[in-house]
């Protein structure tokens, strides 16, 4: 389809198994973060991306989360449009994550 941007998707033990194979982007709101954050990741605000992106390293895969995954998604399209790649969006979001009793994090 034209303009259609094939968005990758990775499941939660997927993410958990490579957390250290990956950069890691949690594009939630303020007070959203303040809630908890899955370790390790970087905070960039879905509305900062366009400012940010090329604060995100390319030499391993991306994984982009947000609550449930419709904004990360959005996120990856915007990224790959931009010719990033290697970009995964975190199926279900960081309420998959919490829901699988994987642990938060405070942003550091």
């Amino acid at each position: 389809m034209f303009g259609m941007v094939n968005i990758k998707e990775l499941d939660v033990d997927a993410l958990d198994a490579n957390k250290a194979q990956i950069h890691l982007i949690d594009v939630r709101t303020e007070g959203e973060v303040s809630r908890g954050v899955i370790d390790g990741a970087i905070h960039i605000p879905l509305h900062l991306l366009p400012l940010r992106a090329t604060e995100i390293p390319q030499d391993k895969p991306v994984v982009i989360y947000c609550n449930s995954g419709a904004r990360s998604a959005q996120a990856c399209a915007f990224m790959a449009a931009k010719g990033f790649q290697n970009m995964h969006n975190l199926s279900g979001g960081i309420m998959a994550w919490a829901r699988s009793g994987k642990p938060l994090a405070a942003l550091s």
